[in-house]
């Protein structure tokens, strides 16, 4: 399994409005057949900041998903939400 978390800080303009920026990517990553869980949860202490835990049964599956259709029009259209780059940590795990 490859277990990934994500910390993205959005401009505080869009971020009351995440939920329904990332809502097609986020479903469209959920429907992928390796996707084991994609959940955002916003930060408690910082309201401009959601925190993504995602995991993909496998390497094929993590491959999958970053050579993805949906995955490539995030990274072009999700980008100008964020203050910088997010955060990511990823470990596979047995």
């Amino acid at each position: 399994m490859i277990f990934i978390t994500a910390k993205f800080q959005l401009k505080p303009e869009y971020a009351d409005t995440w939920p329904e920026v990332s809502a097609e990517f986020t479903q469209a990553t959920r429907n992928e057949p390796g996707c084991l869980w994609f959940d955002w949860s916003r930060s408690v202490d910082d309201p401009d900041e959601y925190v993504l835990v995602e995991a993909f049964r496998d390497g094929d599956a993590g491959g999958a998903h970053v050579t993805s259709d949906h995955f490539k029009k995030a990274q072009q259209t999700l980008p100008s939400h964020l203050v910088r780059t997010p955060k990511i940590i990823n470990f596979v795990i047995d």
